[in-house]
């Protein structure tokens, strides 16, 4: 008998319905609505990566043979027809959100999004004196002699695809590019009337000004079109770890610039025969011409200026305190009698610099050591462990540097610490460090005492302000042991195994992971109840999924919040008839990985840097920890309960793929992150 085909959705397809949760925020009424503009920037940015990275991976597979694809288990040119064709509606959408419903609902509210059409005689000569004064020597065209090879386009940078012509002539015209500058701030508030509010953008400022770009031709009619360029974004860097690495990645880096073209996004209203000159110079492929509006790159939308009321914005959150844990009071004596939890972004990320400044002033601690993998840009993190490095403790800080987009920022992150005296050790050859931990060693009384920070989230003071994670403080020996034998390994650029309580990448997660599944599949089988509860970013590993669809057969009961992609298909017969999922999309991200299992009344709970993915198992540093102290437990236990209870932000994640709000049995609504915050406020003020 044939075994049945194992029900498993592409990552790529379930990548493209999630970022339409995204766009659904922006569609939501009840949503600010500055907000929703500010979620129509999300989408864009996340749909720009996703070329950058995830088509740019498809592209390389296109010519496998037909053995390598039945290997793969798909065919990659077949995924990317079908990439494109929801990318598109995708891109319609977006459109008819923006122009027909935010830019009125903006009017409503007397805020005016104006074009270089739609400029009187005033407005018009403050944005041509704007222009002169600010804009226009930054400004240098390419002219186009079609004979000649197309200038290269720089990965993400917006262009105008310009046509000049005499009114009337058919031959004689000619084509330039003009580049914007990076730096070129986007949105200006134009001159208020009357109570109503005016911004222009600054692609609308120069089409408004090309005659004064393009004096010196004698030409009468001068079109210009937006364009932008997606690139291929993938690296290639040898894998040998040693003192030219930085350097190797450096230049990789400059090369990120000149990767296969990928998409190019370009106003719709361009006529045809300027977009088939852009095709054929820059021989783009079908599934890469994408029709949009006249803005592109519209993540710069996510700092769209808001000229009208406050009310138009979320309210902004006040981070709330941790009982217990007081700014002048040691977190290490609070740390010998229970553990801690920051739940980011409700709860102050303050107390995690706490802990790292008074490691760094302390005169009994000797060590630290630290895994880094995203930094904010002026990092109290990395300040305090320079201050502590300087105070004649011993630092040792490991910095991802192939954190992907962040590998600039990390350069000189790692160059700002060496300097200062930190030991810094910059990733192994083979795995990426994902983990987020950290560990002080302290002398007291001759003994050396051990205090760790463990987290699901980085440590980056920025991110936590709108990432919901959770951040653990311990001095339980169960852990610190655990996470010592970790750092010697690290700081020895090796991965070990054997560990206790932790659940560590690459050599153990899968199988400690494969283990406590099947003891829930063992309680099922023998009557007793068996359940799981599953929180994560991303479902994606073919071997957790089918694991996963085992224990459905088995009578175990699932649940899941899954953020992003969910490669497994609840819901099917056979496969997954107890398991459901749902995705939570609102203000903040939601980024926590939590594991939940009954364990026949005995419930555990493990918290996690890494996602049901394959390369969280097989290719990066990961640490799983168990969430040990009781309180800790049931406050984190509490705030999943919320999210899966959810009926207001949560959708349910099923077969037909339709990003249906999820209703329940409950008369009152239900929203996670409010009441999340409103919890915590009430249990610890």
């Amino acid at each position: 008998m044939a075994k049945k085909k194992l029900p498993f959705l592409n990552r790529e397809i379930s990548w493209l319905y999630f970022n339409e949760r995204v766009l659904q925020e922006a569609a939501d009424e009840t949503v600010p609505l500055i907000e929703r503009i500010k979620f129509l920037s999300i989408f864009s940015s996340n749909l720009e990566e996703f070329y950058r990275v995830r088509v740019a991976t498809l592209s390389r597979l296109v010519n496998l043979n037909e053995k390598a694809k039945a290997l793969l288990g798909f065919n990659p040119k077949k995924v990317l027809n079908e990439i494109k064709n929801i990318v598109v509606k995708h891109e319609r959408k977006f459109e008819a959100l923006f122009q027909a419903t935010l830019i009125n609902e903006l009017a409503q509210n007397r805020i005016f999004i104006l074009n270089d059409t739609q400029l009187n005689v005033a407005r018009g000569e403050f944005v041509r004196n704007h222009f002169r004064d600010k804009i226009l020597s930054n400004l240098v065209p390419i002219m186009i002699d079609l004979n000649d090879p197309f200038p290269e386009l720089k990965d993400r940078y917006l262009y105008f695809f310009v046509r000049l012509k005499k009114k009337g002539a058919k031959k004689g015209e000619k084509y330039a590019l003009i580049e914007l500058p990076e730096n070129l701030p986007r949105f200006l508030v134009l001159p208020e009337t009357n109570g109503l509010k005016f911004i222009i953008l600054a692609e609308d400022i120069i089409k408004y000004c090309l005659d004064d770009i393009f004096y010196v031709f004698n030409y009468n009619q001068i079109e210009a079109f937006s364009i932008q360029l997606t690139r291929d974004a993938e690296l290639d860097i040898d894998k040998n770890v040693s003192d030219k690495f930085i350097e190797e990645l450096k230049n990789s880096l400059d090369k990120r610039r000149k990767g296969k073209p990928m998409r190019l996004l370009y106003d719709a209203e361009m006529p045809f025969e300027m977009l088939s000159v852009l095709v054929n110079k820059m021989k783009i492929e079908a599934e890469g011409l994408i029709p949009g509006n006249r803005y592109h790159r519209f993540g710069d939308f996510i700092a769209f200026p808001n000229v009208g009321s406050s009310d138009l914005e979320y309210a902004p959150t006040i981070p709330l305190k941790v009982h217990g844990l007081h700014r002048t009071e040691s977190i290490f004596n609070k740390l010998h009698s229970r553990d801690y939890v920051v739940n980011l972004p409700y709860q102050s990320y303050d107390y995690i610099i706490l802990f790292l400044r008074e490691a760094a002033i302390d005169p009994k601690v000797t060590e630290i050591n630290i895994t880094l993998y995203r930094l904010a840009e002026n990092s109290k993190v990395v300040n305090a462990l320079i201050n502590a490095a300087k105070n004649g403790k011993k630092v040792n800080c490991l910095v991802e540097l192939k954190a992907r987009f962040d590998e600039k920022a990390n350069i000189f992150w790692t160059n700002r610490l060496m300097e200062e005296g930190v030991n810094v050790n910059y990733g192994l050859t083979d795995y990426k460090v994902h983990s987020k931990i950290c560990l002080v060693k302290r002398m007291e009384k001759g003994k050396a005492v051990y205090y760790a920070n463990l987290a699901t989230g980085n440590f980056n003071e920025k991110t936590a302000r709108i990432y919901c994670d959770h951040s653990i403080f311990t001095a339980k020996k169960e852990i610190t042991q655990d996470l010592l034998k970790l750092f010697n390994a690290l700081n020895k650029r090796t991965v070990v195994k054997d560990f206790k309580h932790l659940i560590v990448s690459p050599l153990e997660s899968r199988n400690k992971m494969y283990a406590l599944i099947n003891r829930e599949m063992r309680f099922a089988k023998a009557g007793k109840p068996a359940y799981m509860i599953l929180k994560v970013n991303s479902l994606a590993d073919e071997g957790i999924v089918q694991k996963l669809y085992d224990a459905s057969n088995a009578g175990v009961q699932i649940r899941l919040i899954v953020r992003g992609i969910c490669c497994l298909v609840p819901g099917i017969p056979g496969f997954s008839e107890n398991i459901t999922v749902i995705s939570i999309i609102d203000k903040f991200l939601e980024h926590a990985r939590v594991f939940i299992f009954g364990n026949n009344g005995k419930e555990e709970m493990f918290l996690s840097s890494a996602d049901l993915m394959s390369r969280n198992f097989e290719h990066r540093v990961e640490v799983g920890f168990p969430v040990l102290d009781e309180s800790v437990r049931q406050e984190i236990r509490d705030i999943i309960e919320f999210q899966l209870q959810d009926n207001v932000k949560a959708r349910d994640i099923t077969k037909l793929n339709n990003n249906k709000y999820h209703k329940n049995r409950l008369s009152t609504k239900i929203r996670a992150q409010v009441q999340t915050y409103n919890y915590l406020k009430n249990k610890h003020q």
